[in-house]
């Protein structure tokens, strides 16, 4: 499925244009302590002119008959082609900085540095601090993928106590407004 880069979206996301509009599908939960369970996932990439997207995640515990049942989790943030790339980052060819700030409900606010370029973008916590009651977490990578118009990713996680290790991930396709 092909898109088209909105009119009015800032020539700096360009790189990121891709992943503007709505991506609906399933994947799971695996992680320790935590019970596996299906999922499913509505994320929203949006953008309002300025140099960054705009970013909802919701997912819900998958229910009986295969819809969205119990919210597992709700988190929202920005994602920026950086003007220039931070030290420590190593880019391939057609790849571009990337800088996402995420706030997930459970108190925790997260900062990633990564690099986006053909279709992918990999990603890694500069940094994850936590509310007093939010959850302990170290650290993270997460992975996307534009993979024949569908949208794969995959969350690792460092957390709990546990070093990092496969979290979440779910295949997720564009839904049409």
């Amino acid at each position: 499925m092909s898109f088209v880069i909105p009119d009015d979206l800032a020539p700096e996301i360009y790189p990121l244009a891709w992943l503007v509009g709505r991506w609906r599908g399933f994947g799971e939960i695996d992680y320790p302590g935590i019970p596996q369970a299906e999922i499913v996932q509505d994320i929203v990439f949006d953008h309002d002119g300025g140099p960054y997207l705009t970013y909802t995640c919701t997912t819900s515990l998958k229910n009986d008959d295969g819809g969205a049942g119990q919210v597992w989790s709700v988190e929202s943030g920005f994602w920026r082609v950086a003007p220039q790339t931070p030290e420590g980052i190593e880019l391939q060819d057609f790849q571009h900085p990337l800088e996402i700030v995420l706030t997930e409900a459970s108190g925790v606010l997260t900062c990633y540095m990564g690099a986006v370029g053909n279709g992918r973008i990999d990603m890694a916590t500069r940094f994850a601090a936590a509310t007093e009651s939010g959850p302990e977490v170290r650290g993270g990578t997460r992975m996307y993928g534009l993979v024949e118009g569908e949208l794969m990713w995959a969350w690792d996680l460092a957390a709990f106590g546990h070093d990092l290790q496969s979290y979440m991930s779910a295949r997720l396709a564009r839904v049409e407004d």
